[in-house]
């Protein structure tokens, strides 16, 4: 796996864990009470740090998302993650990640699509769904990229966001931990972590500094927001002494935007600084029949 296909853990970025009612078998209900605001994001990608050995000297590019949508519609995702990565040898290479998703909330279903180009060759592509299988005992992958395969995954997962509409919930619940599955089509569709979210303390409205310089940012300063650092595991029967595969943290605002991303791999470090933003119109739900 090349070093920008890992970073398609950003595709959950705003995405965390939980503590919210389990659904039946298992399979995690969205928290209830919190709707965010549809929106794109433009990031700055900044190297930060790297260890000896790493193979990585350099790394910039940018990071555009988007969030359209609403609980009862369903959400849409669409991000493009463009970087410039440079060897310890000097030679460079563009990696270009997309991907797109949509989720209906009140199924618990996830449509995905991704595709990698490394020097605008195509390096990986996948596709497919993923929801509960009959009866919820599993949760049922069907792929269609890189090849049709039905993969079974536990029946507790969460997708990018309904992680992230629960995230939401427990921070303003004053919940500081938790532990959860993690699924967003990664790793050619057949991966899941499991994650280990902290939630820090709550900042009121006004007491966080936001960018001057970009548009509608001042809009956050209007909100709440919490740090979140979230540790992304590979599954196994026990992780007391295992290290993430990587570690992404961010500030988490009430309308679902992030800013000051940080990603570390242990070898490797980047952080995404919030250049553009940009609120779009929201689908609105239907008035509820009395």
């Amino acid at each position: 796996m090349t070093e920008v296909a890992k970073v398609l853990g950003l595709a959950a970025i705003t995405a965390a864990v939980v503590l919210v009612s389990p659904g039946q078998a298992g399979v995690p209900t969205a928290a209830t009470g919190v709707d965010f605001r549809p929106h794109r994001a433009v990031y700055d990608i900044t190297f930060d740090h790297a260890t000896p050995g790493s193979g990585v000297a350099d790394m910039n590019g940018r990071m555009v998302y988007e969030m359209t949508g609403s609980r009862c519609a369903g959400y849409s995702q669409n991000m493009r993650f463009v970087t410039r990565m440079i060897n310890q040898e000097g030679v460079a290479q563009i990696n270009d990640l997309r991907t797109t998703s949509f989720e209906d909330i009140a199924k618990h279903h996830l449509r995905f699509s991704s595709t990698q180009y490394e020097d605008q060759k195509l390096s990986e592509a996948s596709q497919g769904s993923a929801e509960p299988a009959k009866g919820a005992t599993f949760t049922e992958v069907k792929l269609t990229k890189p090849s049709k395969k039905t993969v079974k995954l536990p029946s507790d997962i969460y997708f990018p966001i309904q992680h992230s509409l629960a995230l939401m919930a427990a921070a303003r619940a004053g919940k500081s931990v938790f532990l959860a599955n993690l699924y967003d089509g990664s790793d050619k569709g057949e991966k899941f972590y499991e994650t280990n979210a902290v939630i820090g303390a709550r900042a009121p409205p006004g007491s966080v500094s936001v960018p001057d310089n970009v548009p509608n940012a001042r809009e956050l300063a209007k909100l709440a927001s919490w740090p979140i650092a979230i540790g992304y595991f590979e599954p196994g029967p026990t992780r007391s002494d295992a290290i993430p595969s990587y570690e992404l943290s961010f500030r988490f605002y009430e309308n679902g935007v992030s800013t000051n991303l940080y990603i570390d791999y242990g070898d490797f470090a980047i952080r995404g600084e919030l250049k553009e933003l940009t609120f779009l119109k929201e689908k609105a739900c239907p008035a509820k029949k009395h």
